[in-house]
């Protein structure tokens, strides 16, 4: 099985600050981690940046435009909302992730790859349409969502959050559309203070299961295994994207649950397993949070094993 590891330089070049919890020494571990392991076979691409019609999809082109237009002078920051900062290359950067999640959706719709990595950021699934949030820019696992619809013509496009904060803005674009599917879980309360069980979608094509803090293995496992895995194979997803955060890690410095590295890895094997059953196994998986280096770095090695060596 063919799988790809899809990045760009101006990831790492995008600036939050000396102190802010989503710096480049994130995507720094992880890149690390995945040479270091020396995974036979992961494909390297480099990420082309999303173009206006992608993004369009998803953001107002107003919105769009105006996300493009904040470049300030090298060595400034901007912020953009009480925890959202672009400097100089952030503009690329988010346009380079969205395009890396679209390339992504490509190659498994072409058959050059069956598993795709996304090594991004900023992160997305914060983003609305038209506000940024939450280290987040443009949601790029929507853009992908809604490019797979337009340009292949899927019918059921799932996507899946396991970071440990819940994806409002991918439920916005996705909970109006029943041939679009999003699943999460997700520690509540916690930022951003969406995500109830009570929220369903327009054809309970939206599952959110919350977590209480101090749950664990047992809890995260239960959650996937007893509410979402069933209600996603019932979707019988064609094409499979999934947020990837990992900041549910029991070391993770901003949110208290206790998920073990194993947990992400047994996880990642369901979803190869229905992605299989339903989805020609296509699977693109997209960076999302994830805060402690080493937990974050030992976790995507998880994932991305899992990843390649299929169901």
């Amino acid at each position: 099985m063919t799988s790809f590891l899809i990045s760009h330089p101006s990831f790492l070049a995008h600036d939050t600050g000396d102190y802010h919890p989503e710096r480049p020494d994130r995507l720094r571990a992880v890149l690390a981690a995945l040479d270091d392991a020396a995974i036979a076979h992961l494909v390297s691409v480099v990420a082309p940046a999303a173009t206006l019609e992608q993004l369009v999809r998803v953001h107002p082109k107003e919105y769009v435009e105006a996300i493009l237009g904040v470049r300030p002078p090298a060595g400034e920051l901007v912020q953009v909302d009480a925890d959202t900062i672009m400097s100089t290359e952030s503009a690329e950067a988010a346009r380079h992730a969205a395009g890396a999640v679209v390339a992504g959706v490509d190659a498994v719709m072409r058959d050059a790859a069956q598993t795709v990595f996304a090594a991004v950021r900023p992160p997305g699934h914060h983003a609305l349409p038209s506000i940024p949030g939450g280290f987040c820019l443009f949601n790029s696992v929507a853009v992908g969502a809604l490019h797979a619809q337009a340009v292949y013509g899927l019918e059921r496009v799932a996507i899946v959050d396991f970071d440990v904060h819940h994806g409002q803005g991918t439920q916005a674009i996705v909970e109006a559309d029943p041939r679009l599917f999003y699943a999460s879980s997700h520690q509540s309360p916690l930022y951003p203070g969406t995500g109830s069980a009570r929220e369903r979608g327009v054809a309970g094509n939206v599952i959110n299961v919350p977590l209480a803090a101090g749950s664990g293995s047992a809890e995260f496992r239960a959650a996937w295994g007893d509410r979402i895995l069933p209600a996603l194979d019932v979707f019988a997803p064609e094409l499979l994207i999934v947020s990837a955060g990992f900041d549910a890690h029991r070391r993770d410095p901003l949110a208290q649950l206790n998920v073990e590295t194993a947990d992400f890895a047994w996880l990642t094997d369901e979803l190869l397993t229905i992605a299989d059953r339903h989805a020609e196994g296509r699977i693109v998986s997209a960076l999302e949070g994830g805060y402690d280096l080493e937990a974050l770095a030992e976790s995507v090695v998880a994932h991305v094993q899992a990843l390649m060596r299929g169901p």
